[in-house]
């Protein structure tokens, strides 16, 4: 009786074991930057791990519950600090500001996004970190930042963008892309003109990179942003969420190896 007593005790203690989030702090060329470790510690289990990069308006309270849901049991995950330790945008016209600046220097971006990855690696290793099943996912702004990881040659597994820009400003430099893509892209999305999905599509073929394109009808930008309510434009899609987390799943599986 008393073994079963323990076990109770224990599965209890599972039950209401709560998510880690580290803050790391690190720099890159002069900025300080801090990044979040996501992980559920109760794991004791080698995991994939995924560097997460937010939408525009970037580290907050809202995205790092994201994160947290992602992740689960199954990833440890670091949230990418793109903007620098103090700059946490508190309107959506601060966001354009920060966000717009480094989508319209790529050269930026990818160091920035870079950096995050070497930090999973590096802060991972002490709490199961698989190191050779590595990803990055990222939500709009965040979509088109990972998208850049995979551009720049990174040797991820594969690389997600959820309703992220699909445009490559410099696609000469995307000649040593080797991670698998997948981009999930809300069909109606206005903010991702047809033009820029051609021209994806386009560059991907170009390259010969292992890539899909997941078009959501009645799908708008901001799809899995359970605050995004603006009709037309960028709206919370439950059903087509849902969807696209298990495509997420179901593209990991394969690219690391089940």
């Amino acid at each position: 009786m008393r073994s079963l007593g323990v076990l109770v005790g224990l599965l209890a203690l599972t039950a209401v074991a709560k998510p880690v989030q580290k803050p790391v702090k690190y720099e890159l060329s002069g900025t300080k930057l801090e990044g979040v470790l996501i992980y559920d510690d109760a794991v004791k289990t080698p995991r994939p791990g995924l560097v997460l990069v937010p939408n525009w308006l970037g580290i907050n309270p809202a995205n790092l519950k994201q994160a947290v849901e992602i992740a689960g049991k199954d990833y440890i995950i670091f949230v990418a600090d793109m903007y620098g330790g103090t700059v946490r945008p508190k309107t959506t016209d601060e966001a354009g500001k920060v966000s717009g600046a480094v989508k319209g220097d790529r050269v930026l971006m990818r160091a920035r996004v870079n950096k995050a990855l070497e930090m999973l690696r590096a802060e991972g290793k002490a709490v199961g970190l698989d190191g050779k099943k590595l990803g990055a996912i990222g939500f709009c702004f965040g979509g088109t930042s990972v998208l850049e990881l995979a551009r720049s040659g990174s040797d991820v597994a594969g690389v997600v963008s959820f309703h992220g820009g699909l445009d490559a400003p410099t696609p000469a430099d995307g000649k040593g892309i080797t991670a698998k893509v997948l981009a999930l892209h809300g069909a109606e999305d206005p903010y991702v003109p047809p033009a820029e999905v051609t021209g994806f599509q386009e560059e991907m073929r170009k390259l010969k990179a292992d890539w899909q394109l997941v078009s959501y009808g009645n799908a708008v930008h901001s799809f899995t942003d359970v605050d995004a309510n603006v009709p037309g434009q960028a709206q919370y899609n439950a059903k087509v969420a849902k969807r696209a987390y298990k495509a997420m799943n179901d593209f990991f599986a394969e690219a690391f190896g089940g």
